[in-house]
């Protein structure tokens, strides 16, 4: 795999890995609380690239750096949930999702799909 690399895409609220310019994974979010929280709701390694610790990448520097912005992490998303769960450098940086969180989300994403 050629030129990989991790890109922050705000434009799409998602975290890419990016081979040779191609998208071939993500990691989806929605700001949440003004921007002091961030809802992790969806991350995907294209099935051709599974196996290679793609996932684990993604989500070290999606993490990362929303800790460095300033932000806590909403796990909704049962990959990050187990992520969080394993490395516990996360831990004070995990706020647990609650129906608030849900109601915002499920009303974003049903936002974005009409336009």
């Amino acid at each position: 795999m050629d030129n990989m690399l991790i890109n922050h895409n705000t434009e799409w609220e998602r975290f890419e890995v990016l081979s040779d310019g191609r998208v071939i994974g993500k990691a989806a979010y929605k700001d949440y609380d003004d921007g002091r929280q961030r809802i992790f709701y969806h991350t995907v390694i294209n099935e051709e690239y599974g196996g290679q610790g793609l996932a684990g990448k993604l989500a070290t520097e999606a993490l990362d750096q929303t800790v460095a912005a300033g932000m806590k992490i909403v796990p909704v998303c049962a990959f990050i949930k187990k992520f969080v769960a394993k490395y516990p450098e996360y831990q004070a940086h995990v706020v647990a999702a609650t129906p608030a969180h849900l109601s915002f989300l499920t009303e974003a994403r049903n936002q974005s799909a009409r336009v």
